[in-house]
Formats: C-alpha cells, sequence, structure tokens
C-alpha cells in the first residue's frame, strides 16, 4: 500500500464520524514506520520527519481535523491520531540513535592514531627566573649542610634594627628607605616591612641556639626604583654560628657557593674591607668579569687584562652584640654571615640588564625568560666533589 499524505488543502470536510473512518490510521502507521526504517542517513530521517510532523505534515494535518469534530467524534479519533503521532516521534528517535551508533562505529573501525607522533602543543606556564635561581640556591646550599629558614615579612623594629646593633640613635638606619607601618609594635616601637632577610638570623638563634647553618632566602622591601632597583626585591642571606669560625671559613664558603651557581671554575673573589653594623669585620666581596658580547661574563681576576671587578654580596664575621642580643656568648661562639640579591644573581647568570621585568607581568618576558617545570637546566657539577 503506497501511503499518501493528507495535506491542509486537501483535507476532506469532515462533519460525521463516517468521513473520519474512512482515514486508515493502521496503513499510515505502516508506511510512516517501514519508510522512518529504510532511512540511511541522517539528512533523510530529517526529511521525513519534517515530512510526518512539521507544520504542513501529514501527521500535523490529521490533528488539526479534531477542531472540526463533535466531542463524540474527538474522543473516538483523537487517541488514534495522538497515538499516530507518539508512534512516529518514537520511530524518529529510535533511528536517529541507530544511525548515530552506526556512524561512531564505521569512524571507530576507520580511523587510527598515531601513537608514535608527538603530542600537540598546549599552553604551559613557566618557572620565574627568580622562582628558579631560588630553588638553585637552595641546593647548593644543602649540599653544604645549610637548612632554609624563613620569618615574617611584616617586622618590628627590635628584630629589624635593634637586634642587629641599630640603636635608634645609629646612622646605619638612614642607610635604609623603610616602609613603616603606622601602628606601634607591642614592644613599643613601629612595625615595618622588612628591609633584608638578617630578622630570620636573629628569630633562628633565639628559637634554636648553636651551633647553627641557614640560609634566609625571602622578599624584602626599600623605597628606591631605578633599572636595578626596586621597591620589592629578593635577598638571601647565609648565616654559621659555631666554635673557632673565622674569615677563611666564609671565603671558602662564598667562593664553593659562586662557583657551583656560576657553573664555573675560574671564580675569583677580592675582600675588601668595609662596614656593617651587624657584622665585625666586615668584608665586600668582588667577582672578576669581562665584557663579552656586550655582556657582563664572571670569571678570571679583575687584575687581569680585559677584565675587571665587580661587587657582589657583603658578608663580615657576626657582631658580638648581635650575638649577645640573640642569646648566644660570643667568647663561645663565633660566626659568619653575608647577604646577596637574588635578583641579581639571576640577572648575572641568565644575561638580563633591567631589573623591572622581572614584576612587569609581560607574557612575552617570562617566555623568553622562563623556565619549563618539567625540564629544569640543573647544576652540572654541584658542589659535593668541592665540599
Amino acid at each position: 500500500m503506497r501511503f499518501v499524505s493528507i495535506t491542509p488543502n486537501e483535507r476532506p470536510e469532515i462533519k460525521s464520524g463516517r468521513a473520519n473512518n474512512q482515514v486508515d490510521y493502521a496503513a499510515i502507521e505502516q508506511e510512516a514506520l517501514s519508510r522512518i526504517e529504510g532511512a540511511g542517513d541522517p539528512e533523510a530521517l530529517e526529511g521525513l520527519r519534517v515530512e510526518f510532523l512539521g507544520k504542513q505534515g501529514s501527521i500535523s494535518g490529521l490533528l488539526k481535523t479534531l477542531g472540526k469534530m463533535t466531542p463524540e467524534e474527538r474522543q473516538q479519533t483523537g487517541p488514534k491520531i495522538h497515538g499516530l503521532r507518539e508512534m512516529v516521534t518514537g520511530a524518529l528517535a529510535s533511528r536517529k540513535t541507530a544511525l548515530e551508533a552506526a556512524a561512531l562505529e564505521l569512524r571507530l573501525a576507520s580511523e587510527t592514531i598515531d601513537l608514535s607522533l608527538p603530542a600537540p602543543d598546549v599552553p604551559t606556564g613557566s618557572v620565574h627566573p627568580v622562582s628558579q635561581v631560588m630553588d638553585e640556591l637552595a641546593e647548593i646550599f644543602a649540599d653544604l649542610g645549610f637548612a632554609v629558614a624563613s620569618g615574617p615579612e611584616i617586622e618590628d623594629d627590635w628584630h629589624n634594627f635593634t637586634a642587629l646593633n641599630m640603636p635608634e640613635s645609629h646612622p646605619a638606619r638612614a642607610m635604609h628607605d623603610t616602609f613603616y607601618f603606622p601602628d606601634d609594635a607591642p614592644n613599643g616601637g613601629r612595625m615595618l616591612l622588612r628591609t633584608h632577610t638578617s630578622p630570620v638570623q636573629v628569630r633562628t638563634m633565639l628559637a634554636q641556639g648553636a651551633p647553627l647553618r641557614i640560609i634566609a632566602p625571602g622578599r624584602v622591601y626599600r623605597s628606591d626604583s631605578d633599572a636595578t632597583h626596586t621597591p620589592m626585591f629578593h635577598q638571601v642571606e647565609g648565616l654559621v654560628i659555631d666554635r673557632d669560625i673565622h674569615l677563611g671559613h666564609l671565603k671558602w664558603t662564598l667562593e664553593t657557593f659562586l662557583k657551583a651557581f656560576f657553573e664555573r671554575e675560574d671564580i675569583v673573589l677580592r675582600l675588601r674591607p668595609s662596614y656593617f653594623p651587624f657584622t665585625e669585620p666586615s668584608v665586600e666581596v668582588d667577582v672578576g668579569f669581562a665584557v663579552e658580547k656586550g655582556r657582563r661574563v664572571l670569571g678570571g681576576s679583575g687584575d687581569d687584562p680585559g677584565h675587571a671587578w665587580m661587587e657582589m654580596l657583603g658578608s663580615g664575621m657576626v657582631n658580638r652584640r648581635v650575638l649577645e642580643m640573640s642569646g648566644l656568648d660570643p667568647d663561645e661562639w663565633q660566626g659568619f654571615a653575608f647577604g646577596v640579591g637574588v635578583d641579581r644573581l639571576a640577572m648575572l647568570k641568565y644575561g638580563m640588564d633591567d631589573l623591572r621585568p622581572f614584576f612587569d607581568g609581560d607574557l612575552r618576558w617570562l617566555r623568553h625568560y622562563g623556565f619549563s617545570s618539567f625540564d629544569q637546566p640543573t647544576l652540572s657539577g654541584g658542589v659535593g666533589a668541592r665540599a
């Protein structure tokens, strides 16, 4: 039997159940289900959906005839038409599911993935040069037996100044442009953003006593800003407290550290007398360097032809008064301390000439100078052989 669609224009005028009984719903259902089952692709199935259930579809046309029927006719014919619509709707959904499953099976059978090919690039973050250098410093000093210590960045002036032999009237306080807080500290002093990580040394000596061997890396703050200074920067300080410590131990430690960090054996140091209130005697440490292709390269003596000396860091033997205020007997314990800017070390090792981009957050700069967290450069020699 061939199904003939009934459109609104061709729909017969139904005045009684006799006229409506002329519609063979069983034949319509059989024809519709047969055609739906024979649909070979989603496009053909969509065409049948429109033909049967669209606004001008044949089954939709039958539904519209219900409005012209008497209540008795509607009660008799309505369930047949609604049942036909539900049957066709279910058949369309089932056939769509079957076609999609068949398409997926075909795709799985025909498509292949070459697992030997490299994975596509995906956006990844990078390790900031400062974080990289911090990790390298921790690795080097761990080989030398140093532990990592930390302390608060918001300090009181006793730990930041007084305990480091800087009384209220001492001119050394004028050497730091300090960010002070308006509120007073509990001990009657003032709260501030620490200007160095030296307070960590005091806090560690008070808490742990001696002997002691620590480094204190972290953020510090001073009111300064130009190509080589920023209001916030990073510093690492080292402290060794033990018996019979002298300047020779300090020089060997710094020389070993710098050779391992810059991965060069020709690092030459020069110690110059200086002054720091928390060390006595105090020395500035210079390192020999040469300029190659516009970049400073450490190595060799600053007295060699084509070389010069560059100030690298400050250091010295811990002042007796600092030991006393930290609860240690200076007649029994001695020690040395040193401090260097982490950002400065990063600039020298990785060829950067301006400190400000460190904190600008420019993704182009970070992609260029950053390090992969999965493929970070390692220190070639460490300090195991030298230690």
